[in-house]
């Protein structure tokens, strides 16, 4: 009797093993493979380069003594090194990262009128202003599309540092005052993204970026908006070249404080190596 039993359990433990190998070829068969993405879409790519701009800022920094406004300072091209990567989530989702730092120091005149009680002071003098900013942004893509042009939607967060030293000696109704201060702020913001990728050939490809950051709250709010347009060359397969030309706008205030903002625009050609796998 028992000899029955064990038979029968053998042979029900080898319909199991059957079934379940039939299953397991099943859903092989039903799930389809990592299909190629779009010519104009790479696996994993990076880039390190430059951005070269033509800055233009404009500084309203409060002191014990009143608003200093800096005025619109252009002060030539300045290049900032540049680190950008991309890498592919299955077909059609991936991440994108860009990063670059502008750091650059102005030496001139500034100049304020502001109101005391019934009367006014007007504060005229020579100041050094130093502005570093950090700026980088993380963002989620979808992309929409299969074929040569892709369509991208992205949603992230950016991360901002600005710091801003001013020293000056400004002659205040006939009297000398020493000025010496730091304002320095970082924050994280939402971001929104969106972008357009053309393969001409699997080797010559156009793109457009456009992004948009709204901050509310903390010491500095404000926005940043990016934008690029631009072109990319692989002559060796897996390494390229990168050339675009690109536009930051950023204007930041300080909480509070109406009269204290900082404004920045950077706007002129990037060139950056870019390798792809």
């Amino acid at each position: 009797m028992s000899s029955i039993r064990s038979a029968r359990r053998a042979r029900r433990a080898q319909g199991l093993c059957a079934f379940a190998a039939l299953a397991a070829c099943g859903l092989g068969a039903s799930t389809p493979a990592l299909a190629d993405p779009s010519p104009a879409l790479d696996r994993f790519s990076f880039s390190v380069g430059g951005f070269a701009a033509d800055p233009k800022i404009n500084a309203t920094v409060l002191t014990p003594y009143g608003a200093l406004d800096s005025g619109d300072i252009e002060r030539g091209r300045v290049t900032m090194p540049r680190i950008t990567a991309d890498v592919l989530l299955g077909d059609s989702q991936g991440l994108s990262l860009d990063y670059f730092q502008y750091d650059r120091g102005y030496t001139g005149a500034i100049a304020s009128n502001f109101a005391i009680g019934p009367g006014s002071v007007t504060t005229v003098g020579n100041a050094n202003l130093d502005l570093k900013l950090d700026f980088g942004k993380l963002a989620y893509k979808w992309w929409i599309g299969s074929g040569n042009t892709v369509l991208g939607l992205g949603a992230g967060a950016a991360y901002y540092k600005a710091t801003l030293r001013t020293n000056a000696v400004a002659g205040i109704n006939g009297l000398t005052a020493g000025i010496s201060q730091e304002d320095s702020s970082d924050a994280i913001a939402p971001l929104l993204e969106v972008g357009v990728r053309h393969a001409i050939s699997p080797d010559l490809r156009l793109f457009a970026d456009a992004s948009g950051i709204r901050k509310v709250g903390g010491k500095f709010s404000g926005n940043i908006y990016n934008a690029a347009l631009g072109v990319e060359w692989f002559p060796v397969h897996n390494v390229g070249l990168v050339l675009s030309y690109n536009l930051t706008n950023i204007d930041l205030k300080r909480d509070g404080f109406i009269d204290e903002r900082l404004r920045v625009r950077l706007q002129g050609p990037s060139a950056y190596l870019k390798a792809r796998f």
